[in-house]
């Protein structure tokens, strides 16, 4: 297949210098058949299931609906580069039809999908400023953040979310339109975002000069301005409107593209939420270097979709990292006595190979071999698992463990594990592919300063710290104080260059005896277990540690099970079965296991376990699954209540 001609209008500039430009950049530089898609099952779309087909691989099909590797009933409805590029001209000057222009604000409510990266490019090729909102937020919450930011024009995915932006609009008088993205969700006084590129496909046609509009529109776009406007889904308190600049988030592509070392050879499989900062960067990243996105239809296909799709590049965060280790772990030492123990040899001789390399060591001749054998009979079959084709897998928005990082190291799925923050574009440090080291989050990017300050919290400084917070001067001078800003975080830095997080400052507990617990480093310990989905360390202002623990039930069931003590399904509640004293012993020679490697001021004495799993739809954890301590502890507070009694 012949590539298109480059329209000098679409040629990418010698130096980008907004996200506005990354629509020209990307066209003109990458033209493909297959630029963005999304995974589907077929009994989603109401047709009958599609044949296997062969692997996705950029510039293998001709774009619109292309299909994956042989996962029966799973396509992929996916554009070229051209189509994408037309969509995202066409959404623009139907924008601008709306009324919108620079500097105007423009909600997206909706799940990761092509129509999400769609519309951010659009809005930004525009002048306007993209709000991101997260879809698990409840009608309040989002109000909140619709008036704050004072959007004149919300996009939102489903009927789901429509139905949720009606119940408050007439509370949000600055929104002059609502555009849904699936047509079948359109109703009065709603546009279908088909409608919309409508608008902008007719001027485009009908309007001698459109297209050129488009291009000087998106050219006068300067990199000072602003480009948009984050909340922190927070773990505490009310959300904060990070305001990032288009030279913020440019200088954090580039750096971040140099670092990733990805290109137009691989394929992403996405399935984080581009609400977040770290995902929507890693998208612009992947635009600007040509790599082919595949959204996962949701969290709970990706086992599935990562079958399909066989990605080159995933994204995601250490929680999903764990349960990831601990579904493998499960499975491995589920089958026949034999197999589990060659299971349990493999991963012991991969873990003494990988702990070797990641602390800059040479592995031996007989623990190399041992590795290898390892890999021939285990390894490549986990691989497997997951694609065949992985080479690179990312982890972002909070520390991994380094028991976590050792395991998929050693299982030949190293992880690269960055740093960074909302407020700082968002990453500030990347652990060197070649020079990975454990218990880290590596070196800082070029541009970025780093220091400790007395206290140990961590200062950064460089062109992709944020403006601000949007009309909250007190906090942002909480945080902005001499050109530098505050993290949060607690670290160190080595001799190397290396910095390791230790903590969040307020996340510090500090006993009624005044030692100070930091609890992070002892719920990622309890959170190796299969056992364990969840665990949250208290202690702070009482005389003792103590800690909630959240079984992971299915693999509780399984041990039950495997030690004859199992209840007939249905016939005890998990607050009945939380409370068994076996099931207490159990959780108990977890957490006494811990305690021997703990001080005595740290070690946990006692613990409850808790009947129901943490979730986004409780508010317990944010959208990108980091527990919320506050809420928890006001929801089990008669539990917590009980351990200090």
């Amino acid at each position: 297949m012949t590539p298109p001609a480059v329209d000098p209008d679409t040629a990418p500039d010698a130096d980008l210098k907004t996200i506005a430009d990354l629509p020209f950049h990307a066209m003109g530089r990458f033209p493909r058949p297959l630029a963005i898609g999304r995974c589907r099952g077929e009994q989603a779309r109401g047709t009958a299931p599609a044949p296997a087909a062969a692997a996705v691989t950029p510039g293998a099909q001709p774009g619109g609906e292309v299909r994956g590797t042989g996962v029966p009933g799973v396509r992929i409805d996916g554009v070229s580069s051209q189509e994408l590029f037309e969509r995202i001209r066409d959404l623009a000057l139907g924008f601008a039809a709306l009324g919108v222009g620079p500097g105007d604000r423009v909600a997206i409510v909706s799940e990761s999908r092509p129509e999400w990266i769609m519309c951010d490019m659009a809005i930004l090729a525009s002048g306007a400023v993209t709000v991101p909102i997260y879809p698990t937020l409840s009608a309040a919450q989002a109000l909140y953040i619709l008036k704050d930011s004072a959007a004149r024009v919300a996009i939102v995915s489903t009927r789901v979310q429509l139905d949720k932006l009606q119940e408050i609009r007439h509370l949000v008088p600055a929104i002059e339109a609502v555009v849904v993205m699936e047509p079948s969700a359109a109703g009065a006084s709603v546009m279908t975002l088909d409608e919309v590129a409508q608008r902008g496909h007719a001027r485009m046609t009908g309007d001698w000069g459109a297209g050129r509009g488009f291009r000087e529109t998106a050219r006068a776009v300067r990199p000072e301005d602003l480009a948009t406007i984050i909340y922190t889904s927070g773990t505490t308190g009310e959300p904060k409107g990070v305001m990032l600049t288009h030279a913020n988030l440019v200088a954090n592509l580039r750096e971040g593209a140099t670092v990733l070392d990805v290109s137009q050879d691989d394929v992403a499989l996405s399935f984080l939420p581009l609400s977040h900062g770290f995902e929507r960067m890693v998208s612009f990243i992947y635009l600007f270097t040509g790599v082919t996105i595949v959204f996962a239809e949701s969290f709970d296909t990706l086992g599935r979709d990562i079958a399909h799709v066989r990605p080159t590049v995933i994204t995601g965060v250490p929680r999903v990292y764990e349960k990831m280790q601990a579904r493998i772990l499960e499975k491995g030492q589920g089958g026949s006595a034999a197999k589990a123990a060659v299971f349990r040899w493999s991963i012991d001789a991969g873990l003494a190979r990988a702990r070797a390399l990641l602390r800059g060591k040479r592995a031996g001749p007989l623990t190399a071999m041992k590795a290898a054998i390892a890999d021939r009979l285990v390894f490549s079959k986990i691989r497997d698992g997951v694609g065949g084709r992985l080479r690179l897998v990312v982890s972002g928005s909070a520390p991994l463990s380094a028991s976590v990082a050792e395991f998929f190291h050693a299982v030949g799925l190293p992880i690269i594990e960055g740093y960074g923050l909302t407020e700082t574009s968002p990453i500030l440090t990347v652990n060197p592919p070649q020079a990975p080291r454990v218990g880290t989050v590596g070196r800082r990017l070029p541009s970025v300063e780093l220091k400790i300050a007395p206290d140990g919290e961590i200062l950064a400084r460089g062109p992709n710290i944020m403006r601000g917070y949007h009309n909250k001067p007190e906090a942002t001078a909480d945080v902005l104080k001499d050109g530098w800003f505050h993290t949060g975080d607690i670290g160190t830095i080595d001799a190397a260059g290396y910095l390791a997080i230790t903590d969040r400052k307020k996340d510090l507990l500090v006993t009624s005896g005044g030692k100070k617990i930091a609890p992070q480093p002892i719920e990622a310990v309890l959170k190796r277990s299969p056992l364990v989905s969840e665990a949250v360390v208290l202690g702070d202002r009482r005389n003792y540690a103590s800690a909630l623990i959240v079984p992971e039930f299915g693999a509780l069931e399984r041990r039950l099970q495997g030690v004859g003590r199992s209840a007939a399904a249905g016939s005890v509640s998990r607050a009945e079965l939380v409370k068994r004293p076996d099931v207490i012993a159990l959780y108990q020679e977890i957490v006494d296991a811990l305690n021997n490697d703990l001080s005595q001021f740290e070690r946990l004495k006692r613990i409850a376990i808790l009947p129901a799993e943490f979730s986004v739809e409780s508010g317990e954890l944010t959208p990108t699954l980091k527990v919320k301590r506050k809420v928890v502890e006001e929801r089990w507070r008669e539990e917590i209540e009980k351990l200090y009694a």
